[in-house]
């Protein structure tokens, strides 16, 4: 059975469109239908009916969409294995909202310049969420906070970038005493239960100020734009541009307080796709000058 058969079945699948399959897998439609009548004539089913204007998996190619992306996938990672002389293959990372805007996109430039053969999936999460799903397989390497609890042994977290615990503020704050701000004017907690969050939470903690919470939220952009708007201030991590357009918010640094977020890559260990897991951190650290 050919394999890129079945890739083509799975990027139908999700597309639910033959042109847009085509377009992906540099085909033309033609010859993706008759890629997918071809498999379906071998396993003897059919996997794809017309519902409308899409395409949708029969109960068949429902049955076996995710042994094939697990074929898919293996198939790749034989090819990565065996290959010594070039780098080639498919990569699945996952990155946290504010490193997917401001740290990947230059280490994803220079590792497609460096590494051009590498294919790259994104998947954007919280960081206990991708942590996870490197530990179990589903990520290959993710761009994190750093844990705060002893990872599996299974696991290692790259150091690439610490970012200091700021007081975001309206503009009129210049200047003044976040010490006296924070139990005075509404505060936007940055989410405690997410590991950033936790950070700031413990600050509060150790210089025993219990703000006026107005809003808790897990999104570090929609923080910085509602103090812009003069809804409270927050306390955040001072991460990598770029920040929204147009703020207009005064950053101070909080008093009494050694508090950072370390972001990084957690990767596992031992790999089928190791050589581009070295490759992505070799080249994180380049962009980053360590």
């Amino acid at each position: 059975m050919d394999t890129r058969f079945l890739e083509t079945f799975i990027v139908v699948a999700e597309r639910h469109s033959l042109a847009e399959a085509a377009q992906r897998l540099n085909l033309t439609p033609a010859a993706v239908a008759q890629r997918i009548r071809a498999l379906e004539a071998e396993l003897g089913v059919r996997l794809l009916v017309r519902s409308g204007r899409v395409m949708r998996p029969t109960e068949a190619g429902f049955a076996i969409l995710e042994r094939c992306r697990d074929l898919v996938r293996d198939t790749r990672d034989l090819k990565a294995m065996a290959g010594t002389a070039t780098i080639s293959g498919e990569m699945r990372i996952g990155a946290i909202n504010t490193a997917l805007t401001g740290l990947v996109p230059g280490i994803l430039h220079r590792l497609a310049q460096d590494y051009p053969l590498i294919e790259i999936f994104l998947k954007p999460g919280a960081s206990m969420d991708l942590y996870a799903e490197v530990l179990n397989g589903g990520l290959d390497a993710a761009f994190i906070i750093e844990p705060r609890f002893p990872m599996q042994k299974t696991l290692t977290f790259n150091k690439l970038r610490q970012e200091p615990l700021v007081l975001i503020a309206p503009r009129g704050c210049e200047g003044a005493d976040p010490l006296e701000l924070l139990p005075t004017l509404p505060f936007i907690r940055y989410d405690r239960n997410q590991w950033g969050g936790h950070i700031a939470d413990e600050y509060l903690r150790e210089i025993g100020i219990r703000p006026v919470e107005r809003y808790e939220l897990d999104a570090l952009e929609a923080i910085a734009v509602m103090v812009d708007r003069g809804l409270g201030i927050s306390i955040v991590p001072d991460w990598a541009p770029p920040w929204p357009a147009g703020l207009d918010v005064v950053k101070l640094p909080l008093p009494r307080s050694s508090a950072v977020r370390t972001v990084g890559i957690v990767v596992t260990r031992s790999s089928p796709r190791a050589n581009l897991v070295a490759a992505l951190l070799e080249t994180s650290r380049a962009a980053m000058g360590l």
